[in-house]
């Protein structure tokens, strides 16, 4: 790998959150750009939710090609982009942002993509098209995975959240495909499920385990945590032990960062082994 070149000609993007001291994005970059010897930095950039508008507005005057959203940010920058893709309205979210050759900020979501490229990768005998799914949760990842999934073709997704009512409102925006299920109901959440996606923090680090019985779950079936803190959630590691495919949750970091890095840098980046030793390690 290549030492950083940095000069009166780089490119520049970064990642927006407050507080924005625990994203892995400026690391996970940073290995790209010095992988590919790229004149180039990407850098963690701590905005406050007031401060949103004119940190976004500064990035053309600064000479920034775009930047990511994390925590708190990622809705409110909805109404500050000058365009928005389709994938971002449907997600309700916006991930990343790409500075146009006129300054304007165009907003995507990538987290959709990342989903779907991180279990391509890593539960290659997967088919979307073959057997429901189940995802847990109805948050803001939900709505990624749900939009993956439902654009793969799964026939139908079953949707469990503790509170019924957030499920029963992402059922009927997303339409007949998507099923509520009663939380704690997980024979007939899992039963002939080929996919078990968990969207919610439980089981991360800090927060209340995740409960569940995956007795009825098919031992064909994958099990995808989005997870990451730990690496193997208790979830993974109880389907693990019964004979199912597992799928970590920093594969979808890793992947939804590709398209930003393609459009600021030039390069299209691969995931690899090497990368997420390298995310892990920092």
């Amino acid at each position: 790998m290549t030492d950083q070149i940095l000069t009166g000609k780089s490119k520049l993007a970064g990642v927006m959150g407050w507080p924005v001291t625990h994203s892995k994005s400026p690391r996970l970059h940073g290995f790209w750009l010095r992988k590919h010897g790229l004149d180039g930095a990407y850098l963690p950039l701590a905005v406050h939710p007031d401060n949103l508008g004119a940190a976004l507005s500064a990035l053309p005057i600064l000479g920034f090609r775009g930047c990511n959203l994390t925590i708190p940010h990622k809705e409110a920058v909805l109404n500050l982009c000058d365009r928005l893709d389709p994938l971002a309205r449907r997600i309700g979210a916006v991930n990343t942002v790409v500075v146009d050759a006129e300054g304007r900020l165009i907003g995507s979501n990538t987290d959709a993509f990342g989903f779907i490229s991180n279990l391509k990768q890593n539960a290659p005998s997967w088919r979307a098209g073959a057997s429901p799914a189940c995802v847990l949760g109805a948050g803001g990842a939900a709505r990624a995975v749900l939009v993956g999934l439902l654009d793969e073709g799964v026939p139908e997704i079953r949707i469990a959240n503790r509170t019924t009512a957030r499920a029963a409102a992402l059922a009927d925006e997303f339409g007949s495909r998507v099923r509520v299920v009663p939380w704690g109901d997980w024979r007939t959440a899992l039963a002939d499920c080929d996919l078990l996606a968990n969207s919610t923090a439980l089981g991360m680090q800090g927060q209340p385990p995740l409960e569940i019985d995956l007795a009825a779950l098919p031992s064909t079936a994958t099990v995808n945590d989005i997870v990451y803190a730990p690496l193997e959630t208790a979830l993974l590691a109880a389907a693990r032990m019964r004979g199912n495919g597992v799928v970590d949750g920093l594969g979808m970091l890793l992947h939804q960062a590709r398209p930003g890095f393609a459009a600021w840098f030039g390069i299209e980046p691969e995931v690899t082994e090497d990368l997420r030793a390298f995310v892990l390690g920092g």
